[in-house]
Order: structure tokens, then sequence, then C-alpha cells
């Protein structure tokens, strides 16, 4: 099972929201995931992060690969270098 951690998009229409998933990569964007890491919100200001650090690094250790866009957003929380 290829496990993927990607963003799952909430909020409302023009107003996106996105919960920091870990999912199996078959699995829709926003249907099923295993577990919630984190959250992030492009709309406010200044733009909101948070990642649980542990969650991801277990994660990331269990073999799950970040998406492009979590993958950057990790780099700016300092979890991955």
């Amino acid at each position: 099972m290829a496990v993927k951690i990607r963003l799952k998009r909430m909020g409302a229409k023009k107003r996106p929201f996105y919960r920091i998933v870990v999912a199996d990569a078959r699995a829709p964007r926003d249907g099923r995931f295993i577990e919630e890491i984190g959250y992030y919100n492009p709309v406010s200001e200044p733009k909101e992060i948070k990642i649980d650090g542990e969650k991801a690094e277990k994660w990331l250790g269990n073999g799950a690969q970040p998406t492009d866009t979590v993958k950057y957003l990790f780099k700016k929380n300092g979890i991955i270098k």
C-alpha cells in the first residue's frame, strides 16, 4: 500500500482551507485518510501552518511520500531539511 502525505481541501468556495493528512495513494483527494497531522490556511494573513512534527516524522520514517506542496510546507516548518 503506497501511502502519501497530502492536502485535503476543506472550507467554502473561494476560501480554501487544507488539512494535512496521511492517506492511501489510491484514495480520492478529499476521501478517506489514515491520520490527520496538521492544517494549512493560505487565506489568512499571515498564512497559517500547523504541523505535528512527531507524527510527520513517524510517517516519513515509515515510508510515506509527501506531495510537492506538503514537502514545501515541511521545509518551511523545519521538519525536512
